[in-house]
C-alpha cells in the first residue's frame, strides 16, 4: 500500500475510496500516544484491546505517562515508553532516543495537548492519525496527515475506538478489557475481600476539588448502604486532595468498614474494584478502572456531560445534574454547544442529592 504522503491529508473514508482495490491497513507496527489520564487510559486499553483480539501479529509500542503505566504495565504483547511530562525537554530527548531509527506504519495521535503533538514530531510514521476537525485542540491538526472520522456525541472511549476504525480493525459490538495483575496483587484483593464480605466501594475524590461530592453526603451515603447490609470501604490515590477528602468524611463518623486511601497500588486498587458490588465516585480514575473489571458503577456528575466522560458501561447509573447547569450557564441545552464544554462552578455538586443517589443505589442493588 502507498504510503499516505504529507502532502495531502485523506479523510478516513476517503482513504477507501483512493485506495479501492487494497485494504485499508496493511502494516502492522502502531505506535499510540496517550500518555494521560488514568480514566483515558482505561478507554484507549479497550481499544488496543481491541487489536490484539483481531490483529495478534500487530507491533504495538505505547507512549504513556509515568503513573498510567503502573496500571497497564503487565499487557501482554504492548512495548511501553515512558514519557515523564515533569523532565520536559529531557521526556521528549528520551522518547526520541527510544524510537531512533524506527518507521511505524502508523502513529495514533490520541491526544490533542499541544505537549503530546510536539513531542509526537520526533516519532517517525507512515501514517499520523489524528483526530478529525472538531474534535482537534491546540493545533492537533498541524501534526497529523490523516484524520479519523466525525463523530457527533461521542463517549471518550468511542472516540479512541475510532483510530481502530482508521486502520481497519474489525468493530467490535461491545468493549472489552486486557489488563492484568501480577498474582501476587490478586492474592492480596482476595484475601481483602474475603475479610470485608460484601462491600460497596466508595471513590471520592477528583483530580479538582470542585467535583467532588458534599463530605456529609458521601457519610450518609456510607450509612444508607450499611443499613443495605453493605460493607463501605474508601479508596483512594496518594495525592493530597485524596487525603482530606477522605479524613472530611471520616470525620463524620460514618459506617466505613476500611479506609484504603493511600495505601494500595493501582493493581491492587484494581482487584479491589472488580471484587465489590458497586462503586461509588464522582468524574475520577477508579469509576473507569471499575468498568474495565465489571463492576456496575454510579457516577456523580455536574461539571462534564457524563455521556461524554462518564463510566462507559454504567451511563444509565449516573446522578447528574449537568444538563441543568449547563443550560442555566450558557442559557442552551447542552446538545445546541460545542461537545464537551464543561460547567463552572465551586459549588455545582450540592445540586447531586442523597434522595437521587440512594434511588439510583436501589434500583442497582
Amino acid at each position: 500500500m502507498t504510503p499516505v504522503t504529507y502532502g495531502k491529508i485523506y479523510h478516513s473514508n476517503e482513504l477507501f475510496r483512493h485506495f479501492s482495490n487494497e485494504r485499508a491497513f496493511v502494516g502492522k507496527k502502531i505506535c499510540l500516544m496517550r500518555l494521560s489520564a488514568i480514566g483515558d487510559v482505561c478507554h484507549a486499553a479497550a481499544m488496543v484491546t481491541r487489536i490484539q483480539t483481531h490483529w495478534p501479529d500487530a507491533e504495538l509500542t505505547w507512549v504513556i505517562g509515568k503513573v498510567e503505566y503502573q496500571l497497564v504495565k503487565l499487557m501482554p504483547n504492548v512495548r511501553f515508553i515512558i514519557f515523564d511530562k515533569k523532565q520536559g525537554k529531557a521526556a521528549v530527548e528520551s522518547l526520541k532516543n527510544a524510537v531512533k531509527g524506527e518507521t511505524f506504519d502508523a502513529l495514533l495521535m490520541m491526544q490533542v495537548a499541544l505537549r503530546a503533538n510536539l513531542a509526537s514530531r520526533v516519532i517517525k510514521a507512515k501514517r499520523r492519525i489524528g483526530f478529525d476537525w472538531a474534535r482537534s485542540k491546540e493545533l492537533h491538526w498541524l501534526f497529523a496527515n490523516e484524520r479519523v472520522a466525525p463523530r457527533q456525541y461521542s463517549h471518550v472511549l468511542d472516540g479512541f475506538m475510532d483510530f481502530a476504525d482508521a486502520l481497519g480493525v474489525p468493530k467490535v459490538d461491545t468493549p472489552s478489557w486486557n489488563i492484568p495483575v501480577s498474582e501476587e496483587d490478586e492474592r492480596w484483593g482476595r484475601k481483602q475481600a474475603e475479610a470485608l464480605g460484601d462491600y460497596v466501594v466508595i471513590a471520592p475524590a477528583a483530580s479538582k476539588a470542585e467535583r467532588n461530592w458534599l463530605p456529609e453526603r458521601y457519610a450518609e451515603t456510607a450509612d444508607y448502604l450499611s443499613q443495605q447490609g453493605k460493607s463501605v470501604i474508601l479508596v483512594g490515590g496518594p495525592g493530597e486532595l485524596d487525603k482530606t477528602t477522605a479524613n472530611a468524611i471520616s470525620a463524620y463518623k460514618p459506617s466505613i468498614k476500611a479506609d484504603f486511601t493511600g495505601k494500595t497500588s493501582l493493581h491492587q486498587l484494581l482487584v479491589l474494584l472488580k471484587h465489590a458490588s458497586l462503586v461509588l465516585a464522582p468524574d475520577t480514575g477508579p469509576a473507569h478502572m471499575a468498568t474495565t473489571v465489571g463492576t456496575p458503577v454510579i457516577g456523580l456528575y455536574a461539571h462534564s456531560n457524563p455521556i461524554r466522560t462518564g463510566p462507559y458501561n454504567s451511563i444509565d447509573n449516573t446522578v447528574s445534574v449537568y444538563d441543568a447547569c449547563i443550560e442555566k450557564q450558557k442559557g442552551k441545552k447542552w446538545e445546541q454547544l460545542p461537545w464537551g464544554i464543561r460547567a463552572k462552578g465551586d459549588n455545582l455538586m450540592k445540586g447531586v442529592t442523597t434522595d437521587a443517589v440512594f434511588s439510583k443505589i436501589k434500583a442497582v442493588l
